[in-house]
């Protein structure tokens, strides 16, 4: 899957391992470089109903994006980057049809 960034400074921090440890941890900085290679490994989201992370769509006012479980309570944000993203009946992402995300951020979405 193709992944890119919000910005140049956290592309930046999740490429760098001192910058990543030094921003979340080392446990969060782990599992989050895991996420993202599991996230570059797959060839579309479906793959992430069967892989750790329990990744499921968000809602409200963050209807759109996504998110993978870190270190409780942080999750590491993403949404959907490519052209074809049909909506399926249910008005919920077809999984299947994404191969491109753009990281967003790392945060605890129940704040």
């Amino acid at each position: 899957m193709e992944i890119t960034f919000k910005n140049k400074r956290f592309h930046k921090i999740c490429h760098s391992g001192k910058e990543l440890v030094k921003a979340y941890g080392k446990i969060c900085a782990r599992r989050i470089r895991a996420r993202l290679d599991d996230l570059q490994a797959a060839g579309n989201l479906e793959a992430f109903r069967t892989l750790p992370g329990r990744c499921h769509e968000l809602t409200g006012d963050k209807k759109g994006q996504l998110s993978l479980d870190l270190e409780h309570p942080l999750r590491l944000i993403f949404e959907p980057s490519n052209e074809e993203m049909n909506k399926k009946d249910d008005g919920g992402m077809d999984w299947k049809l994404i191969t491109a995300v753009e990281i967003i951020d790392v945060e605890d979405t129940h704040d």
